[in-house]
């Protein structure tokens, strides 16, 4: 039996996960988060520029390149960003091994599909 007292910081940590892989989620909330501010100025203030617009010209303005490939960075980018703090959530405050892995490949198949939808959406009208 080893004496506890004596171990190094190293020694006791070692096995209590990796310091390594939490870097790049890190990284990608803020990038994701610092991109959604301009993203969602220019979400509101179109759709305020839209009020009383019929839906005709929602998706005349929907249309426009410019609008549409601002649309799907806009939806990739939130969705993204959601599933990132979901999964910390989860990876937090799940203790049980295989219902924290079921929840994590079902969230992501859910942002994944919803995703999906969203952008056949904005291309089905853009196109």
């Amino acid at each position: 039996m080893k004496n506890e007292s004596i171990r190094t910081s190293l020694a006791k940590g070692r096995g209590l996960g990796s310091a390594r892989n939490g870097t790049e989620h890190w990284y990608m909330q803020r990038i994701t988060a610092i991109a959604n501010i301009p993203l969602s100025l220019w979400i509101v203030w179109s759709f305020l520029s839209l009020i009383g617009a019929s839906y005709d010209e929602f998706t005349i303005w929907l249309a426009y390149p410019l609008n549409a490939i601002l649309m799907i960075i806009f939806v990739l980018n939130v969705f993204y960003h959601a599933y990132l703090g979901i999964q910390v959530v989860i990876e937090d405050y799940v203790s049980n091994e295989i219902l924290k892995m079921i929840k994590l490949i079902g969230v992501k198949l859910f942002f994944f599909a919803a995703s999906v939808a969203a952008i056949f959406s904005i291309l089905k009208i853009a196109l």
